[in-house]
């Protein structure tokens, strides 16, 4: 895979696909965490001399645009971070595109509307698709893929567009790749994975397949409930997909065939009703065995013993990843266990990796320093396909001649 390095950028004009999906709130941007794992890639370009045209996804708008999901409070974030006049263009490919780009002078930055108000971006059709991709290939000379949360999306300007001009890795696709090439290839031992989120047939296949490399697996969240209703537990009102009860009881077997430690909660921070996370008032939770827990209760978090348990399984570990929270964690009640994690990953001298998404997260909302892990990825979706041993799209993109 090629990387910036190996391309002549000055006063070319080169596309960037970043992933500036950040989370808004009535037009504020409430993590700008995205946005600023971009900005090597950005910032090496213009200092290059190169027209960097940056484009992106944010939310899911139908292909139409949407005031909602526009790009315009990112380009300006973007700027602020920069310290430099970032232009916007109002359109993807249309003439404001066209203008914006025309105009651009050398080491400048612009970014255009949201990727997604454009119908062939996403679509199924390989030919509506190419044509978007004709579109935006028609607005640079060379291509950077830095968009590490889309490489696992089949989507115009991330599997087409680089097939249409000459393309190399961005920094931030060339550290993730490596970082993750860490988790499946010559993995230093001994090899801890932490999981969790609400569901655990988001899971099934990085289960699968970590269960042929991993030394133990840690299971928090509501996909815990699963777990421990197939050992035959009591649950009460807790989270539980019954139909994946099956999968778990062969991966639980699968592991003690295989001498991998399968660690599940011994006790829950129950609430009678799932928490408004808006109002975040008191919830009154009670700490029960995770193994009884009342009928009229619902597991919310990992409970104080397992917390302890948790963060003794990855004290002496030399790897460890880890993708989802241990619990709600947006309520104050219910964000102990994922703090717990977080805290164990901070004290270990293991090589830490947290594998984006909400895990990411949780790590700056309950104030963590980025700093004091490992990595951090961009991409959740993208970080367990590629665990799952999927070819990805975007990277298989970037990887061809």
């Amino acid at each position: 895979m090629k990387t910036i390095d190996d391309l002549q950028v000055a006063g070319k004009r080169v596309f960037v696909r970043a992933d500036l999906n950040v989370p808004l709130e009535g037009g504020t941007i409430t993590d700008d965490g995205r946005i600023r794992a971009a900005l090597p890639t950005i910032t090496r370009l213009a200092e290059a001399g190169a027209k960097v045209i940056v484009a992106s996804h944010l939310g899911r708008p139908k292909g139409a645009p949407d005031p909602t999901f526009s790009l315009a409070p990112v380009a300006k974030r973007l700027g602020e971070l920069l310290d430099a006049t970032v232009e916007f263009a109002t359109d993807t490919v249309g003439d404001s595109a066209r203008s914006t780009v025309a105009a651009l002078g050398d080491g400048r930055v612009a970014v255009l509307e949201n990727l997604r108000f454009n119908p062939g971006e996403t679509s199924k059709d390989d030919a509506e698709r190419g044509a978007f991709a004709d579109r935006l290939a028609s607005l640079a000379d060379l291509y950077v893929g830095d968009g590490f949360g889309a490489v696992h999306r089949k989507h115009a300007s991330v599997h087409d567009l680089p097939a249409r001009l000459p393309h190399a890795a961005g920094d931030l696709i060339a550290t993730e790749v490596g970082v993750l090439r860490r988790l499946t290839e010559d993995v230093e031992r001994p090899y801890a994975v932490v999981l969790g989120g609400a569901k655990v047939s988001d899971k099934l296949g990085v289960i699968e397949h970590l269960l042929e490399r991993a030394d133990r697996i840690l299971v928090g969240g509501g996909m815990a409930y699963t777990f421990l209703k197939a050992q035959g537990h009591e649950i009460g009102a807790s989270l539980l997909q019954e139909d994946q009860i099956p999968a778990v009881q062969g991966y639980l077997r699968r592991a003690e065939e295989r001498g991998v430690e399968f660690v599940l909660p011994v006790d829950v921070v129950a609430g009678a009703e799932f928490p408004d996370l808006g109002a975040k008032a008191p919830t009154n939770p009670t700490v029960v065995a995770a193994d009884a827990i009342p009928a009229d209760l619902m597991g919310l978090d990992i409970g104080p013993r397992s917390r302890e348990l948790y963060a003794s399984k990855l004290a002496d570990a030399a790897t460890v990843f880890w993708n989802g929270p241990m619990g709600v964690f947006e309520h104050p009640d219910y964000a102990e266990g994922t703090r717990a994690v977080a805290q164990a990953l901070v004290d270990s001298p293991a090589f830490t990796v947290v594998g984006g998404g909400d895990s990411a997260a949780a790590v700056r909302i309950l104030g963590f320093d980025e700093k004091a892990f490992g990595h951090i990825s961009t991409g959740g979706g993208a970080s367990l396909e590629y665990l799952e041993g999927k070819t990805l799209p975007g990277l298989a993109a970037l990887e061809e001649a």
